[in-house]
């Protein structure tokens, strides 16, 4: 098997090669059928690889493919730890990349009128794009198929750095440019927690190795490192990693970043917010369980920065008129959710979610990308209206994608949503009432933002120009083909795994099990204990509090922004001016950006003015530098006096020289 291992990480790498650097001989179809083959054949050998776990006895494979160097017994290695966790992201990453992959022929048929006339980056940009995507996949999967902390943090690195370039793909857009700094920057931060982290790990495990960590790691419980008076290891090494999540997953305070990664092109917007960098950080601490099960501080920590991004996140998409940023800030509040499940111990819930939210999201993601390319890249939502008579494709698949992302029964976001919040109510761990009242509140708030969007965009009267309707019909089939591949997982994937992922435990295979539990943090029990089926579990949930808020939501969506926006298509605005300060609130983003860009960029540009002023031009130009020349220049003026040109003026100073040297020879 280490050979169709190495086949599904290589070859959207080797796709990635040959449309980036011969993009130009292959021309758009080489480029586009090149990147595709790859994916598609790491989509199918990570089928394939999926199935042999579910349906035959694949044993688990955790080998070294490669020895970098060997540093005072710390191996850095690169090498792939595959079990049935892996297995799941593997199948879901180059799924949605396939999907991904296929839909951008579609949108970026036409990307040279995106470019200035003249532009230099817009030559072979079709290509490029395609390179960077097939790059992508290539990162996220190194980075979850990774057994040891080093290729992990090369993963982790080369999702960072290939989103950069994706987010800021359309480079001569000043608002790209910003959001992709933006998002480099913001994610420093938490990568330098994570870095240190690791740091840590190798300092008292002398390790890299994953499984090596594992078994160490209770040894450790009681060790205390010299810090603020004297702080747990295994605390200081989750909290730290966690930090590093937080930057990639976009948790509150590093979350700013994910909104304006919207600058992209949609099928990065897609693939960020549906399979790859976000879930990072989730995939992440369910792989490091066993560390994380020996801290309730940092577990803790997770709960409340989950909770607080979930609910307060999902309030600014009420305000929000871009289609793809009502997404984006959903694809937050569904983070949260998912964060909120790994610091209640439901793993499996949190890794359930993470999957279900890949396909449903991903397929909003398409579908606003449908919308924007049938409306000539309108994205305002007060502008749309009325597409279903024009998209059906389009409106149907959107309207699928909207209630998995609510949780209606018995659609896959309902199974995992749903257990998420069962999960969190059982906890114990400080903070778990806290974020039980905001993750089921936050059902509501999720599904009046995301049918306020729905409502605005395909009913009611049509509110484009004359010229625009006049052109409106359904997208390409690159385009709608990916929306019904990713519209079936979104109805029947729940149903189908929501009994071996949270049940069964099947991600146990052997003596190996992934995903590391204690006793009194498991939250998931009661569910187990009382599991009697599918049919019984939405059921049970269709007599929950959550049903009833995401019904009142859709509801009031409906009565607001279908039946009374059609009388008074000035309603919105009218809610808006209502809420007064709570409205400025949550347009201002909670004050977030304005914070960041006075206190940290101000602060930044202000300590470098004071650097230049005090240190470069006091010290260094008038000091060292220029001060030198200019104290030797004027010693030079004086100097040159001495040389006056007159035979008498120098024999006079040879004689006085002279004596001079008479003098101290008799007297010494």
């Amino acid at each position: 098997m280490e050979n169709v291992y190495l086949t599904i990480v290589l070859a959207p790498l080797l796709g990635a090669i040959i449309a980036g650097f011969f993009g130009g001989r292959i021309g758009r179809q080489g480029a586009h059928a090149v990147t595709i083959a790859g994916v598609g054949l790491s989509t199918a050998l990570s089928l394939m690889v999926l199935a042999r776990f579910i349906w035959g006895d694949l044993p688990v494979y955790n080998e070294a493919v490669y020895t970098w160097m060997v540093s005072d017994g710390i191996r850095f290695e690169v090498g792939f730890l595959v079990d049935r966790l892996t297995a799941l992201m593997m199948a879901t990453v180059t799924f949605v990349s396939l999907m991904v992959h296929i839909y951008t022929i579609g949108y970026m048929a036409d990307d040279e009128h995106n470019w200035p006339k003249g532009a230099l980056t817009g030559k072979n940009s079709y290509q490029r794009f395609f390179s960077y995507i097939s790059l992508f996949t290539f990162s996220m999967l190194m980075l979850v198929m990774s057994n040891n902390f080093m290729q992990l943090f090369f993963g982790w690195e080369a999702v960072g750095l290939v989103s950069y370039l994706l987010i800021g793909f359309w480079s001569t857009r000043e608002t790209a440019i910003f959001a992709n700094m933006k998002a480099f920057l913001v994610n420093r931060v938490g990568d330098f927690g994570f870095i240190l982290g690791i740091a840590a790990v190798g300092m008292y495990f002398n390790s890299m190795d994953y499984v090596e960590v594992f078994a160490a790691a209770p040894a450790h419980a009681e060790t205390q490192v010299a810090l603020f008076g004297g702080v747990s290891l295994m605390t200081l090494i989750c909290i730290l990693l966690f930090i590093g999540a937080m930057g990639k997953s976009a948790q509150v305070p590093l979350h700013v970043w994910l909104p304006d990664s919207m600058e992209g092109p949609t099928p990065i917007s897609a693939l960020i917010h549906a399979a790859t960098m976000v879930t990072a950080g989730v995939f992440m601490v369910a792989r490091m369980s066993p560390l994380f099960e020996m801290s309730e501080t940092a577990l803790s920590f997770i709960l409340i920065i989950g909770a607080t991004t979930a609910f307060f996140m999902g309030l600014i998409g009420l305000v929000q008129n871009d289609i793809k940023r009502v997404v984006a800030y959903s694809t937050l509040s569904q983070l949260g959710y998912m964060v909120t499940a790994l610091g209640a111990s439901a793993y499996a819930a949190g890794m359930f979610h993470l999957m279900t939210h890949a396909f449903f999201k991903a397929l909003l993601f398409l579908a606003a990308g449908s919308v924007i390319i049938a409306l000539h890249h309108k994205q305002d939502i007060r502008e749309m209206g009325g597409l279903r008579r024009y998209m059906p494709i389009t409106w149907i698949t959107a309207l699928i994608g909207s209630l998995a992302l609510i949780g209606f029964p018995a659609f896959s976001g309902f199974f995992s949503k749903d257990a998420i919040i069962e999960a969190v109510g059982h906890s114990t761990l400080y903070g778990s009432g806290y974020a039980s009242l905001l993750l089921t509140i936050g059902v509501f708030v999720t599904a009046l933002y995301s049918f306020r969007m729905y409502f605005l965009v395909f009913h009611g009267k049509p509110r484009m120009d004359k010229h625009t309707r006049h052109h409106l019909h359904e997208t390409p089939w690159v385009v709608t083909l990916p929306l019904v591949l990713l519209a079936i997982p979104s109805v029947v994937l729940g149903w189908l795994v929501v009994e071996p992922l949270l049940v069964t435990n099947w991600f146990a295979t052997g003596d190996w099990n992934p995903i590391v539990v204690a006793p009194e943090h498991d939250t998931l029990q009661t569910l187990r204990e009382h599991w009697h089926g599918q049919w019984a579990f939405v059921l049970h949930g269709m007599t929950m509090p959550p049903f009833f808020l995401a019904m009142g939501g859709l509801l009031l969506a409906a009565v607001v922004w279908w039946f009374t926006f059609a009388k008074n298509p000035k309603i919105d605005d009218q809610l808006q001016a209502m809420g007064g300060p709570v409205t400025k609130v949550l347009q201002s983003k909670y004050g977030f950006d304005d914070f960041n860009q006075k206190v940290f960029a101000g602060g930044s540009r202000m300590l470098g003015r004071v650097l230049w002023l005090g240190g470069d031009r006091a010290i260094i130009d008038d000091g060292v530098v220029n001060g030198s020349a200019h104290r030797v220049a004027a010693l030079a003026q004086r100097a040159r006096h001495l040389q006056t040109g007159y035979l008498y003026h120098y024999a006079i100073a040879m004689i006085v020289g002279l004596v001079g040297l008479l003098t101290i020879f008799v007297v010494l």
